[in-house]
């Protein structure tokens, strides 16, 4: 029986494979060309996780992931993909080959993209032979390269392997993402090199810098949380933190601050009901008679809390989206307005009723898809015979006014 795919068809995918420690223009440039020279209809960028042929440094796992998110959104016909990042142990390019297979069927064509160098070491990955023949390689050359020995690598693999290789000169590869870190450790301009907000990004993590303790301190909120969320509320965590940095990028609030509260909007979610009220007196959150009846809304307010007492977060923007995330309430901060929709929208999301109608909304209009999502959810709750907090109620009336006053 012929593979049936959960996800959307397409007849031809690239996928652009890379450390992109940092990513650049060159991997852009690159992925476009090859997009319109060859029909492609989905770009999809897949960090590497634990590459055999290379170590990366954990920490910065999470960097290079969410750079790689700042640098594609506004192009609709990329995307990218965790499918290495989460995946445990060595990544091969043969697993993820694949995984896209099982995702999107045996009749899509698969086009990998890579440099030049790297097609001619391709018989030193796992399984060359059965990757030749399950994928097409588009090999990407920088000018001046040896197109000679290039083209005899190839025409060896073509004969020999059966295998389906191209290439493309883009002259933007000559931008190196080695020769960017250097430059940042030494206090030089990368404008123009990467994408302005892949640009904000490094220098307000403090990335390449001999020190980086913002880095530092990212990486251990996320092992942290690994350990005390289950597997599936981390999932939703990152593809919250993720959602949050892209909506930050669209209406321009601190990407920073976006990804931070996105992160921890939900470091409470797991504790028990009695734990949770537990370390609300521990930490001095108020519950009022609604949270009382239903604990598991106290986790949005003591998640602000453990924010600031076990994090180390003062920002109060940062805290508030934190605390009304769920609830939301009136005449919210745009930050606070962000993870409140980043929370409903995340890409990890299962199907429900309104969901892609928030989806469309929230990336035209923030207000109307705060509205729209605390009346889907008012009305759930009330199918569910739950009580409606009163500060849920009292954003919906202060959002139907906000926008019909538009």
């Amino acid at each position: 029986m012929k593979q049936l795919s959960v996800y959307k068809c397409y007849n031809k995918i690239a996928v652009m494979g890379g450390t992109f420690n940092p990513i650049h223009i060159g991997h852009l440039v690159a992925a476009e060309a090859v997009r319109r020279e060859l029909g492609i209809e989905r770009v999809i960028f897949i960090p590497t996780g634990n590459a055999p042929h290379k170590e990366n440094d954990p920490m910065y796992n999470e960097h290079r992931y969410l750079m790689t998110v700042l640098a594609t959104v506004a192009n609709p016909y990329f995307e990218v993909s965790r499918t290495e990042i989460d995946r445990t142990g060595k990544s091969y390019t043969i697993d993820t080959i694949k995984e896209l297979r099982l995702k999107y069927g045996e009749d899509c064509n698969i086009y990998f993209i890579t440099g030049a160098d790297a097609i001619e070491q391709i018989l030193t990955w796992k399984d060359p032979e059965e990757l030749l023949s399950i994928c097409r390689f588009v090999a990407v050359t920088r000018p001046g390269y040896d197109r000679t020995r290039l083209e005899k690598a190839i025409n060896t693999l073509k004969q020999k392997y059966k295998g389906n290789i191209e290439f493309l000169e883009v002259p933007a590869l000559s931008i190196s993402s080695t020769d960017i870190r250097n430059r940042v450790a030494a206090g030089k301009t990368i404008k123009y090199l990467v994408p302005e907000a892949v640009e904000k990004y490094i220098l307000k993590f403090g990335l390449y810098f001999p020190e980086y303790p913002r880095s530092a301190l990212i990486s251990h909120i996320n092992e942290d949380l690994r350990n005390i969320l289950t597997p599936k509320r981390f999932k939703h965590t990152q593809g919250v933190a993720e959602e949050a940095v892209k909506l930050a990028h669209i209406y321009n609030e601190d990407e920073d601050k976006a990804y931070l509260a996105g992160l921890l909007h939900d470091c409470a979610k797991c504790y028990t009901d009695e734990e949770k009220l537990q370390l609300c007196h521990k930490y001095n959150v108020p519950l009022d008679r609604v949270i009382k009846k239903q604990p598991d809304l106290a986790h949005s307010f003591l998640g602000g809390a453990m924010a600031k007492a076990e994090y180390g977060v003062e920002d109060e923007d940062i805290i508030n989206a934190i605390c009304y995330h769920t609830t939301g309430r009136a005449n919210m901060s745009l930050l606070e307005k962000i993870i409140y929709i980043a929370d409903y929208i995340e890409p990890n999301r299962e199907y429900f009723p309104g969901l892609e109608e928030v989806r469309q909304l929230a990336y035209t209009d923030i207000d109307k898809a705060v509205e729209r999502s605390l009346q889907n959810t008012i009305e759930h709750n009330i199918n569910k015979k739950r009580i409606i907090h009163p500060l849920s109620a009292a954003a919906l009336e202060y959002y139907r006014e906000e926008n019909n006053e538009k």
